[in-house]
């Protein structure tokens, strides 16, 4: 949770010499995110394209500076004290069609952007992914998955099943393509949590299909994740908050301590998913985090699992108050 530095008087400077009007200071990022919450962050800038992306993270790091990459803000907690060095906001949001694969930049949305090409085209892979607030750069950092409420296919399905390559910006600064194999995909993991590895684009291999089937398969979709998520719009979140534990659900062991409903300040577990945090207004990440140590302590105390976070903490956070167990 350490926050990073604040980039020097030369060094911002010299960032929006080489970055441009694209090139922001003191910018508020709660409304960036899923969850709604978070301070500032010092710089931000906007990258609408891959080559916009690669040339921010290059600068950033020949420069020396922090720097965050924030794509649709889901799956992420950032501090009450915001970001002190440089948001890199992917807005690359392009995605072509050749044949049976599908080309889109990281920061296009997983749904509508790439989800509704595809179908557009009659194209099957990916429908069951619609409604995950996700870029393509998101869902390779986690392999993103989804267990399919179809009967005929109800089992979980992962993107690393559809990717046939993407193109990264590697620590060494150097563009190359990789392969699915380069990813190492495991369930909610790739090998980009322990690389510098940025992903700037990736290509989809799907299968022919019918725009009419696809449609009816993303609407079953839609309403069993209605039936079983709080609404973004009405309850922000960001998504399930911990790991799954060797097949267990942590919903199911959250809800057999009797957390449901309980809530730190504007920071609640949400009555109808154990494991998702929802926002009822006026939340902080500090109550957050309070809420998120006290569902440790007391799952630990009553199942005797502990659970780790899924989400992922940026910038810099105020004190926790601390919930006796």
């Amino acid at each position: 949770m350490r926050n990073p530095r604040r980039p020097s008087r030369a060094q911002q400077r010299e960032l929006a010499r080489r970055l441009g009007p694209g090139l922001h200071r003191n910018v508020a990022l709660a409304g960036q995110t899923s969850f709604k919450i978070g301070g500032p962050a010092a710089l931000l800038f906007e990258a609408t394209t891959a080559e916009a992306l690669a040339t921010a993270v290059r600068v950033a790091r020949e420069l020396d500076i922090d720097y965050f990459l924030l794509g649709a803000g889901a799956n992420i907690l950032i501090g009450d004290r915001g970001f002190a060095g440089l948001v890199i906001a992917n807005r690359a949001r392009g995605v072509s069609v050749r044949g049976t694969f599908v080309t889109a930049a990281s920061g296009a949305l997983i749904y509508p952007d790439v989800i509704d090409t595809a179908v557009a085209h009659d194209l099957s892979g990916l429908e069951h992914y619609v409604g995950i607030p996700s870029t393509v750069g998101g869902a390779l950092w986690q392999n993103l998955h989804f267990l399919s409420p179809a009967p005929a296919r109800e089992r979980t399905m992962f993107i690393g099943e559809v990717l046939h390559s993407a193109d990264i910006l590697g620590a060494d600064n150097v563009r190359r393509r990789v392969d699915v194999d380069y990813f190492e995909f495991g369930y909610d993991q790739s090998v980009l949590h322990g690389r510098d590895d940025i992903v700037l684009s990736a290509t989809f291999e799907l299968e022919p299909g019918h725009g009419e089937a696809l449609a009816r398969i993303m609407d079953e979709n839609l309403r069993w994740r209605a039936e079983r998520h709080p609404p973004l719009d009405a309850e922000p979140s960001a998504g399930s908050i911990f790991k799954k534990i060797d097949g267990i659900g942590a919903g199911r062991l959250i809800d057999e301590a009797g957390l449901k409903g309980f809530a730190v300040g504007d920071a609640q577990i949400s009555p109808r998913h154990a494991n998702i945090i929802v926002n009822r207004g006026a939340a902080t990440a500090a109550e957050v985090c309070a809420l998120i140590m006290h569902v440790q302590k007391r799952v630990e105390a009553t199942t005797g699992y502990w659970l780790e976070p899924e989400i992922s903490f940026v910038g810099g956070f105020a004190p926790i108050k601390r919930i006796a167990a």
